[in-house]
């Protein structure tokens, strides 16, 4: 069934999604960084993760667009097969508008989750824009759906439910695990 549950409305923005750009620090981080003698450390959800993977195995691009630079955001891109990563992007719109169009995909077909104010600038290029729980009230208010989990603990996973339920793919990824 199209939409699997969902709210209408966000089911019908959510249907068409080919892209879908992630911001990195608050969103698939809880926005926290670790310093140590031995160099950064950030901690990234494994379930976050799985929703990542799930996405790319039906065929959506997953990008991550971050204003930062970072080993650690580079190493678990690598590890999810993320081949979309911008790193040093403060402000993010000519990265996501340079991947729609050498991969011609419309602003439509693009969803994003953002927590902070630089995320804003996503929001004319997409037709989709999502916050985790705890993300900047600016950008709460601004967007098409807030997730119940915060940044780093589940948030990116929500967002790729809802858009795998909405395009009707849900139910046989949960049926090739056995249930």
């Amino acid at each position: 069934m199209k939409g699997d549950g969902l709210e209408p409305r966000l089911a019908e923005l959510l249907r068409p999604v080919r892209l879908v750009a992630l911001d990195v620090d608050g969103t698939l981080t809880d926005g926290a960084v670790t310093v140590s003698a031995g160099g950064e450390e950030l901690r990234f959800s494994v379930v976050d993760g799985f929703g990542i993977k799930e996405l790319q195995r039906a065929g959506i691009v997953v990008a991550w667009i971050t204003g930062r630079s970072s080993p650690a955001t580079v190493a678990r891109a690598e590890g999810l097969g993320v081949t979309e990563l911008h790193l040093g992007q403060l402000h993010k719109t000519a990265a996501l508008r340079s991947i729609q169009e050498r991969l011609g995909i419309a602003p439509r077909e693009t969803a994003a989750m953002g927590d902070d104010l630089p995320d804003l600038s996503l929001r004319p290029c997409v037709g989709f824009l999502a916050a985790p729980a705890n993300a900047r009230p600016e950008v709460l208010s601004r967007a098409d759906f807030v997730t119940h989990a915060p940044g780093g603990a589940g948030a990116v996973r929500e967002l790729a439910e809802m858009i795998l339920r909405s395009q009707g793919r849900w139910a046989a990824i949960v049926a090739s695990y056995g249930a």
